[in-house]
């Protein structure tokens, strides 16, 4: 069992999610200008620009990094975004990594092709934990351009909630040291299965 749990430990790149048959959940941070129109229309809608790259994370954890608890400028209000499975699945066959890896691109002229060429990219980051520190293993970002972004906006979303005010209670019980509390509150992530073809494309384990 320990051996067990040790293999598991050490698959550095997968991707870790709130998910059920249809829908899987990803976060974004902006400010209340966006977020709160967005929530109310449900899908992204002006002042959001569809022109702009826009990054989707699996992660509530690398969010609350990203976001500093919602306390960065920019990135008040943290929203919870429920989007087709099916969509997701789409976006990461259709990416590129943001860095060159030469098992998967040969050269680098084919890796800079086809980042220029493909309406999604990939980073994969340290993973954190509830004090935000980095873990061993790394946690997915998804970029959406293009094409990817107006299926993202017009044909894959959900769900959206404002949880801001769930993630600064989760942030309290952090400052107040009540780490195990924190932890309980925190959303149930489960590996998310992905067929081979899409793991050799995102360079998942």
């Amino acid at each position: 069992m320990v051996f067990l749990l040790y293999l598991y430990l050490m698959k550095e790149r997968e991707i870790r999610a709130v998910f059920d048959e249809e829908t899987i959940t990803v976060y974004q941070a902006y400010r209340k200008e966006i977020a709160l129109p967005a929530v109310k229309a449900q899908t992204f809608v002006s002042p959001f620009k569809i022109e702009r790259m826009t990054w989707i994370k699996p992660s509530f954890l690398w969010m609350m990094y990203r976001s500093g608890w919602a306390k960065k400028v920019g990135q008040e209000h943290i929203l919870a975004i429920k989007i087709k499975r099916e969509g997701f699945e789409w976006a990461l066959k259709n990416a590129c990594l943001s860095t060159f890896k030469e098992h998967i691109y040969k050269t680098h002229e084919n890796w800079k092709e086809k980042l220029n060429n493909t309406p999604v990219r990939i980073q994969w980051d340290p993973e954190k934990d509830l004090l935000l520190n980095k873990l061993q293993y790394k946690s997915i970002q998804i970029g959406l351009k293009e094409e990817a972004v107006k299926k993202f906006v017009n044909d894959w979303i959900v769900e959206i909630k404002d949880i801001t005010d769930f993630s600064k209670d989760i942030h309290h019980l952090i400052l107040n040291d009540e780490l195990e509390k924190a932890k309980d509150k925190l959303p149930k992530e489960e590996i998310y299965p992905l067929p081979d073809n899409i793991k050799m494309i995102i360079n998942a384990d």
